[in-house]
């Protein structure tokens, strides 16, 4: 597996630049890859983002409908979020594999 550096972080990452262990993941590698993609995290993000890693945990699949279900943000604030795929940049940040219905 090819190795990716985000900031002072080296870690393993699949073909599509996910991670591939989701142990490697931090709140600042979080931060770092955001940053490589245009977002600066906030609190919301966070919130966002630890749902997917505990869901991802729990071995549930996740979906965008989903996640506006949660009760953490609605459908249009995950897009306001995590604009221009939302669940594929939220899955990235969050350290876990490409969700299964992102191309």
């Amino acid at each position: 597996m090819p190795e990716k550096k985000f900031g002072n972080f080296t870690v393993e990452v699949d073909e599509n630049g996910y991670l591939v262990n989701m142990d490697d993941w931090s709140e600042e590698l979080a931060k770092e890859i955001a940053k490589e993609i245009g977002i600066e995290l906030t609190e919301d993000h966070m919130k966002v983002i630890k749902y997917i890693r505990e869901k991802t945990k729990a071995g549930e699949s996740l979906s965008i409908r989903k996640i506006g279900k949660s009760g953490i943000v609605s459908i249009k604030e995950f897009y306001q979020l995590f604009p221009d795929g939302p669940l594929k940049k939220a899955s990235l940040i969050a350290g876990v594999s490409k969700p299964a219905g992102c191309v």
